[in-house]
């Protein structure tokens, strides 16, 4: 009977590493199948064409900041302007400071001057994404980073982004419906 077990844990041995070589083997056998069948070949040539940058051209971007008149906080662009190029990585910062005596949640809802520049912005990290809690006397430089998309229309030189912060917490002043993000 012993000699029956050895046998059999032989076998699951074999199995085992033949099951083990088998999944090794399978990432390069992928790939391979891909290559060959040319599945996946137009997402990855996607991607790298949403992360080309435009050297051939520049647009100025301009930073604006405002707040809703019953929001007492002082908000502003760490910088006004800056020359980019489509597709180049920006990360921008702005200032808030709470200037009253009490905790407030307020929300920054983005727009964008033209128009038509919203549908090219990318926006990988905002401080629009959520509301922003500051207590009082509180201030906070915040960071925006985002892509211009080089798809975005060749006449257009001049983008900007502005910022309007809401009191998120007053009755009736939800940003909501106001703006894209």
């Amino acid at each position: 009977m012993a000699a029956g077990n050895a046998r059999t844990l032989g076998k699951l041995v074999v199995a085992t590493v033949a099951m083990f070589g088998f999944g090794f083997a399978l990432v390069p056998f992928y790939y391979k199948i891909c290559e060959v069948t040319g599945i996946n070949a137009g997402a990855e040539q996607s991607l790298a064409k949403n992360t080309q940058v435009d050297a051939s051209r520049w647009v100025t971007l301009e930073f604006d900041a405002n707040t809703n008149a019953a929001l007492p906080w002082r908000f502003t662009p760490m910088q006004r302007s800056l020359k980019v190029h489509p597709g180049q990585l920006v990360q921008v910062e702005y200032e808030i400071t709470n200037t009253s005596d009490h905790e407030i949640v307020g929300q920054a809802v983005p727009s964008y001057g033209p128009a038509r520049a919203a549908a090219f912005f990318r926006k990988i990290e905002c401080f629009c994404f959520t509301p922003q809690t500051l207590a009082a006397g509180e201030s906070r430089r915040m960071p925006v980073m985002f892509v211009l998309d080089p798809a975005m229309d060749r006449d257009v030189h001049t983008v900007t982004l502005s910022y309007t912060f809401f009191d998120a917490g007053a009755e009736g002043a939800s940003p909501k419906g106001r703006g894209r993000g």
